[in-house]
C-alpha cells in the first residue's frame, strides 16, 4: 500500500524529519535512477521532502551533483540537516522551490527528479514542474516521477482508492493522477512518455524524455 504523505506540520519539531516510506522505497528507485540519469551532471530534485532521498541518492551516484529543493522552510531545514550530517560533497544547499511558480533558482539541470509531490499538490504544480524542466532540461535529458498514479486499464488497489480519498479529504485540490492526464500535460511541454515501470507498494515510475537529439 501507498504511506500517507510526508507533512512538514506533522514531522515532529527537530530539524531533521523522517518519512518512513523513503527507507521502504530508496533502493528501489536507486535501482530505476541507475538506468535512467546520465553519469555525469547536476540532478534537480523537486520537492526534496525530509532530504533523505537525496543524501541517499547521493551516496549511490557519487559522480553526480545533486540539487535538493522544496517550497517549505521547514523542509529545507530538514534537508540541510540530512546532509551536514551526511557531509557528502556532491549535495548542494537546498534551495527554496515552489515547482508551480514561473521562474526557478535554478537555470540548467541535466535531470529532473521529483518524488511523491504530483498527487500531495494541486494541478498547478505538475503543469509547473513540465513548464520548468522544458526550461532547464536539454534535448534527451530525463525527467522522472514516483509515485501513486491511476491508470484506467490497471486495477487501482483499495489501498489506493482510500489513499486517494484521504489526500481528497485533505485538501480538494490533491489526489492521484491519470497516468494519462501527466503524460499528456509532459507531451504538452515537449516530453515523451519512455517508460513506465512498476514499482513496489503499488507505486509507479514514469520517465519522460525531452524531445530533440537521444540520450
Amino acid at each position: 500500500m501507498s504511506a500517507g504523505p510526508w507533512l512538514a506540520a506533522e514531522a515532529g519539531t527537530a530539524a531533521k524529519r523522517y518519512a518512513p516510506a523513503t527507507l521502504r522505497n530508496r533502493d528501489a528507485i536507486a535501482d530505476v535512477l541507475a538506468a535512467e540519469l546520465p553519469a555525469t551532471g547536476l540532478v534537480l530534485e523537486i520537492a526534496s521532502g525530509s532530504g533523505e532521498h537525496v543524501v541517499h541518492f547521493a551516496a549511490r551516484f557519487p559522480a553526480l551533483q545533486w540539487q535538493p529543493s522544496d517550497p517549505d522552510p521547514a523542509a529545507l531545514a530538514s534537508i540541510t540537516a540530512w546532509s551536514v550530517e551526511a557531509a557528502r560533497t556532491n549535495i548542494a544547499a537546498p534551495c527554496q522551490l515552489d515547482a508551480a511558480a514561473p521562474d526557478w533558482p535554478i537555470a540548467r539541470a541535466d535531470a529532473l527528479l521529483c518524488i511523491n509531490m504530483v498527487h500531495i499538490s494541486p494541478w498547478a504544480a505538475t503543469l509547473g514542474l513540465m513548464a520548468g524542466a522544458a526550461r532547464i532540461l536539454p534535448p534527451g535529458a530525463p525527467l522522472i516521477l514516483y509515485g501513486p498514479f491511476v491508470e484506467p486499464d490497471v486495477p487501482t488497489a483499495p489501498s489506493n482508492v482510500d489513499f486517494d480519498a484521504s489526500l481528497r479529504a485533505r485538501d480538494p485540490a490533491w489526489g492521484l493522477r491519470e497516468v494519462a492526464a501527466v503524460a499528456a500535460a509532459a507531451g504538452a511541454a515537449g516530453f515523451t512518455l519512455a517508460r513506465r515501470i512498476a514499482m513496489p507498494a503499488n507505486n509507479l515510475t514514469l520517465v519522460f524524455r525531452r524531445g530533440g537529439a537521444p540520450r
